[in-house]
């Protein structure tokens, strides 16, 4: 066995205390399901691997509990959304519930926001928000966001935040943003992309996938997922790069994607 093929031990990235085991293969999804889940369970008590940074502003975050913003996201696509009064939000991976909270406000009373978490803790975080914040037209729902618990063509809007890298099945998120989403209807997504594809090395790592690197895709290939599923008007409104990763020659973008589900 080559140095490069040993298996590593290492302190998991989800904050949980526990070791895992590094291999040189990409791990399956039921792996990276089970640490992104700890990992995200660990955010809700403060342990994150990823830092703690904020993309709303001071205004935002007035109008949403405490609490709702864990630092998590990649950007702010409730500020893409435009969305307006009446419209029912769909949120896939929705965390403690900021996104939702915001488009709670932006639709009205006349409207609904809905939020999507596989993480319990996420979701438990999230009702508290919304029992203590006062919101009458919000739910969570736990499920994945792969095959999301809500009814088809039921949404006017979908969005998500820095979650759909983390999916180990991208095209089945696609599909079912789409399914949600009634004829006509808008996905707006904040996510993580890399420029090019990085190394099997950095594909293999779970610390940089709970990380929301290592399971980015390359720009085109991220876009005509979109495609694939039935997305038309694919339309890139922001791009920034996030960092470059010593050894690698790609780098990780945060990009803010607009598209829609066909009116016919």
């Amino acid at each position: 066995m080559e140095p490069n093929e040993k298996d590593e031990a290492r302190g998991c990235c989800c904050g949980c205390g526990k070791t895992e085991l590094k291999t040189a293969a990409r791990p399956g999804a039921d792996e990276v399901r089970d640490v992104v889940r700890r990992r995200y369970a660990a955010a809700v008590k403060g342990q994150s691997c990823c830092g703690s940074r904020t993309h709303y502003s001071r205004e935002e975050l007035a109008q949403i509990p405490k609490g709702a913003d864990l630092g998590l996201g990649s950007g702010n696509p409730i500020a893409a959304a435009d969305l307006r009064p009446g419209e029912k939000v769909l949120d896939l991976g929705s965390g403690a519930g900021v996104d939702v909270f915001l488009a709670a406000r932006k639709v009205g009373p006349e409207g609904h926001a809905t939020g999507v978490d596989m993480t319990m803790e996420m979701i438990e975080k999230a009702r508290a928000n919304a029992a203590g914040g006062g919101f009458a037209n919000v739910e969570f729902h736990h499920g994945l966001i792969e095959s999301p618990p809500v009814s088809p063509r039921a949404f006017d809007v979908v969005v998500s935040n820095c979650v759909i890298n983390l999916s180990p099945d991208k095209d089945a998120v696609f599909r079912s943003a789409f399914e949600a989403l009634r004829p006509g209807g808008r996905l707006v997504v904040s996510d993580m992309v890399f420029d090019r594809e990085p190394s099997a090395a950095l594909r293999s790592n779970l610390d940089a996938y709970c990380a929301c690197v290592a399971g980015a895709d390359p720009t085109e290939i991220y876009l005509d997922r979109m495609r694939r599923a039935g997305f038309e008007g694919v339309e890139i409104l922001s791009s920034s790069e996030d960092q470059a990763m010593p050894g690698e020659n790609a780098r990780t973008l945060r990009m803010i994607v607009r598209a829609r589900r066909p009116a016919a």
